[in-house]
C-alpha cells in the first residue's frame, strides 16, 4: 500500500516499520504454530479513514526481518478502548488467507464500532499493545464509503487513455477492465467494481496479485462492471493519476463496490482475497 502525497508517493508506513504494500518477507523465520510478542502486529488498513460501523482489520506478522511468509492456520483477537483499556469486541477470530505464493499472508478481522474513538487490536499471543486504529467522526472523512454514491469518473479506456500512460501498467498486457469509463459503467444500471491499484509497481506485493485474483471474477459476476484505474499517470511512477486525486485518495490500492444505484455497499482496501470479493458480489 502506498501513502500517495502532493508531490508524488512514499511508502505509509503501517504498524512499526512496515508498509502493507511493500516490506520484506522474512521466510527464515516463518512459522506455522502460534505467534509470540516479539512480533509485530502489521496493520494493512488505511488508519485515518475509519468510520463509524463495521470495520475491517487485516493484519500480517512481521519480525526484526520483515514480513513473514507463514503463519497460524487462525488467529483470535480482541478491540479495546486505547484510553481506559475496555474490551469494545472480544473473541474475534480470523483465518489465513494468501494472495499467492511468496506473498505475506494475512488475518481479517470484522467487528462494529459505532463510536469514534482511538482503539487498538490486540491478537492473542502476540505483542501485549497490539495494533491501533482510530475510529473517525463520518463528516472528518474524505474517501467516500459504503452508504455513499460512488462519484463518477472519467477513467482511462482502451479507445481513450485520458493522458495516462500506460493507460494499465498489469504486464505483460493491459487487464479486461478498460473498455468503459467509470461513469459509463455507473450509467448502465449494473452493480460496479471499481479498482484503483498500480500493478507494475506491486508486483509481488499486493496491487498485482489483487488485480490477477478479480480478472476471473469479471467473467463470473457479468451482472457487474469491473473497471480499473491505475495509480500513476506515468511509466516511471512520478505523477499521480486524476483518478486518485478524484477521490482525494491517501492509499492504494482501494476498491469499491457499488449496487445497481451506484451507492457503495463494500470498500476493499490494503489487502484482500478474491473471497471477500466473490462473497460481496454473490
Amino acid at each position: 500500500m502506498l501513502r500517495l502525497g502532493v508531490a508524488g508517493a512514499s511508502t505509509l508506513a503501517l504498524s512499526r516499520v512496515l508498509s502493507a504494500c511493500g516490506g520484506s518477507s522474512s521466510p527464515s523465520s516463518a512459522l506455522d504454530g502460534p505467534i509470540d510478542d516479539s512480533m509485530s502486529l502489521v496493520q494493512r488498513w488505511v488508519p485515518d479513514q475509519l468510520g463509524p460501523g463495521v470495520q475491517r482489520l487485516p493484519v500480517s506478522l512481521a519480525d526484526n526481518a520483515g514480513l513473514l511468509t507463514k503463519g497460524p492456520t487462525e488467529l483470535t483477537a480482541r478491540v479495546i478502548d486505547y484510553l481506559d483499556d475496555g474490551v469494545v469486541a472480544d473473541n474475534l477470530v480470523a483465518t489465513r488467507r494468501s494472495l499467492g505464493e511468496g506473498t505475506a499472508p494475512f488475518w481479517v478481522f470484522e467487528t462494529t464500532i459505532d463510536t469514534p474513538a482511538i482503539y487498538a487490536l490486540v491478537v492473542a499471543g502476540g505483542p501485549s499493545d497490539g495494533a491501533s486504529l482510530q475510529v473517525r467522526e463520518a463528516s472528518e472523512l474524505v474517501v467516500p464509503r459504503p452508504g455513499e454514491p460512488l462519484p463518477g469518473f472519467d477513467t482511462p479506456t482502451v479507445d481513450d487513455h485520458r493522458d495516462v500512460e500506460p493507460m494499465c501498467s498489469r504486464l505483460p498486457e493491459p487487464c479486461p477492465f478498460h473498455d468503459v469509463t467509470l461513469n459509463e459503467a455507473l450509467a448502465t444500471g449494473k452493480r460496479v467494481a471499481y479498482l484503483i491499484g498500480t500493478p507494475a509497481h506491486c508486483k509481488t506485493g499486493v496491487c498485482s496479485p489483487i488485480l490477477e485474483g478479480l480478472v476471473p471474477l469479471g467473467d463470473e459476476f457479468t451482472d457487474t462492471v469491473f473497471v480499473h484505474a491505475d495509480v500513476y499517470a506515468d511509466k516511471a511512477g512520478t505523477t499521480v493519476a486524476p483518478a486518485v486525486n478524484d477521490l482525494s485518495l491517501t492509499f492504494e490500492p482501494v476498491l469499491f463496490v457499488t449496487d445497481t444505484t451506484g451507492l457503495i455497499t463494500h470498500r476493499f482496501e490494503g489487502v484482500w482475497h478474491p473471497d471477500e470479493v466473490r462473497v460481496a458480489l454473490s
